[in-house]
């Protein structure tokens, strides 16, 4: 079993861009996963973003977004980013859906799941796969919220599920594996973060015990995208470094 790794981070300033888009291949990843302002300069010039940082493989696997859903503008302002991604070689938009957990109900988070679903087949469309990335304080934080979203979904092809590791934790869901093997035939990509103290760590820093999560994802038999979402503050080259060899000897590779 082989996966796909990826990598994750944030950046402050021109100088962590460039290390991070210049050193992600030579520490054994397959590709990146873009936040935010590391796309959106360019985002109605992807020829300005290939000419930048030319094409090497996997620089643009996924781009890390969000929204409502719930009105055009923000429904177009993602079909934007379909067009954007397609242009750039993008496999996954990562969708973290921005509103707070506090202000609605659950029969509320059923109706976001139809939404999502109709932008799910759209970007099927572009050739991409859309993932819910659940989130705390956002519609998917508790554990029943995950059952009520994913039983209204009619087509299991058009959304996906990016598990995220410190979230869950965060969000009080312990048993990170139970949810791995519960929505498996959903999840199509993995953020691997640790937590300790209120913080994100560094994997293999924080408390999180990862052996029943790796175990999980054998379990299941995932291959796709793995993802170390690093946001501890460490430095690049730190987290390149050690999130690759921590993912790689908890999965057997």
């Amino acid at each position: 079993m082989s996966f796909q790794y990826a990598f994750s981070r944030p950046t402050s300033g021109h100088e962590e861009e460039i290390a991070l888009i210049e050193s992600y291949l030579q520490a054994g990843y397959a590709g990146l996963q873009l936040k935010w302002n590391q796309y959106t300069p360019y985002l109605h010039n992807p020829e300005q973003f290939i000419a930048r940082w030319g094409q090497p493989e996997g620089i643009a696997s996924a781009l890390i977004t969000g929204g409502t859903l719930l009105d055009d503008e923000s429904k177009n302002q993602l079909r934007q980013l379909y067009s954007f991604a397609e242009k750039v070689g993008s496999e996954i938009i990562v969708y973290c859906h921005a509103i707070s957990r506090k202000d609605i109900q659950s029969d509320q988070i059923a109706k976001y799941a139809s939404i999502f679903e109709e932008m799910g087949k759209e970007a099927k469309q572009h050739g991409l796969q859309l993932s819910l990335h659940h989130h705390y304080d956002q519609p998917l934080m508790y554990r029943e919220d995950f059952d009520i979203f994913f039983d209204e979904i009619k087509d299991a092809s058009s959304v996906g599920l990016t598990v995220d590791t410190a979230h869950l934790v965060k969000s009080g869901i312990y048993d990170v594996a139970e949810v791995i093997r519960s929505f498996a035939p959903y999840i199509n990509n993995f953020h691997m973060k640790d937590f300790a103290h209120g913080d994100y760590q560094i994997l293999g820093h924080g408390e999180i015990d990862f052996k029943p999560i790796f175990e999980a994802v054998k379990q299941i038999g995932y291959n796709g995208w793995i993802s170390a979402d690093e946001e501890s503050g460490g430095s690049v080259s730190q987290g390149l470094q050690e999130c690759i060899a921590f993912m790689k000897s908890g999965l057997g590779e």
